[in-house]
C-alpha cells in the first residue's frame, strides 16, 4: 500500500515531469498549471497543492537543472585519470549540451529566479552548488586565487557560443571552426598562459 507522503511526491515528480515536457516543447508559455496538471493526469487542483504558482513550478525545474548539472561536474571532476585541461573541457560540455538540446530550460537556469521563497531559495542553492562545481573544475587548472575571473571569462564565452549555435548563427561553413573546437581553443589558450 503506497503512503499518503508517497503518494503526494509521486504526484509531485509526475507534475515537475509534466511541466519540463512542455517547457522542452513550447517554452515557458507552455507551462501553465492547467497544462500541467492535465499532462500528468491529475485533478485541475492538484498542481496548486504542490506549487502556488507558475513562476514557482518554474524555478523548481531550474533548481532540479542545476542539481543534476552540478552532478555531472563533480562526477568528470572525480575521474583522476582525465587531465585538469579536459576536465574543464568535459564541464563545459555539459553545460552546452542542457543549450543546445533543451534551449528553453537553459535559459531558464540562468535566469532570476522568482515565485515562493522556497522555490527562490532552492534555486539559489542549487545555483551556489553548480558555481561551486564549475569554480573547482577551474581553479584545478588554473589556480584558485585566479579561478573567478578565468570562471567568468569561459562561462560567457560558452554562453555565447552555445546561443550563437543553437540560434543557427555559428556554422562551421561560415566561421571554419564548430563550437566543440571554440571550446577547445578556449581551454587550450586558458592552460597555455597559465604554462608559460
Amino acid at each position: 500500500m503506497v503512503s499518503r507522503t508517497e503518494s503526494a511526491a509521486a504526484t509531485r515528480r509526475a507534475l515537475l515531469d509534466a511541466a519540463a515536457e512542455l517547457l522542452d516543447s513550447g517554452g515557458p508559455d507552455a507551462v501553465t498549471l492547467r497544462a500541467v496538471g492535465a499532462r500528468a493526469g491529475v485533478s485541475r487542483g492538484a498542481p496548486y497543492g504542490h506549487f502556488p504558482d507558475k513562476d514557482s513550478l518554474l524555478t523548481t525545474i531550474a533548481a532540479e537543472a542545476l542539481d543534476r548539472l552540478a552532478d555531472q561536474v563533480q562526477a568528470v571532476r572525480s575521474d583522476a585519470r582525465v587531465s585538469s585541461a579536459d576536465t574543464l573541457h568535459r564541464g563545459l560540455a555539459a553545460l552546452m549540451t542542457i543549450g543546445r538540446r533543451q534551449p528553453h530550460l537553459y535559459r531558464l537556469m540562468f535566469a532570476s529566479p522568482a515565485g515562493a521563497p522556497a522555490a527562490i531559495h532552492a534555486a539559489v542553492q542549487a545555483a551556489d552548488r553548480a558555481m561551486a562545481e564549475f569554480l573547482a573544475i577551474v581553479g584545478d587548472l588554473v589556480g584558485g586565487p585566479d579561478a573567478q575571473r578565468f570562471a567568468a571569462l569561459l562561462l560567457t564565452s560558452a554562453h555565447g557560443i552555445t546561443d550563437m549555435e543553437v540560434n543557427g548563427h555559428l556554422s562551421a561553413h561560415k566561421w571554419q571552426v564548430s563550437a566543440d573546437e571554440l571550446v577547445s581553443m578556449l581551454v587550450s589558450m586558458i592552460d597555455g598562459v597559465r604554462r608559460p
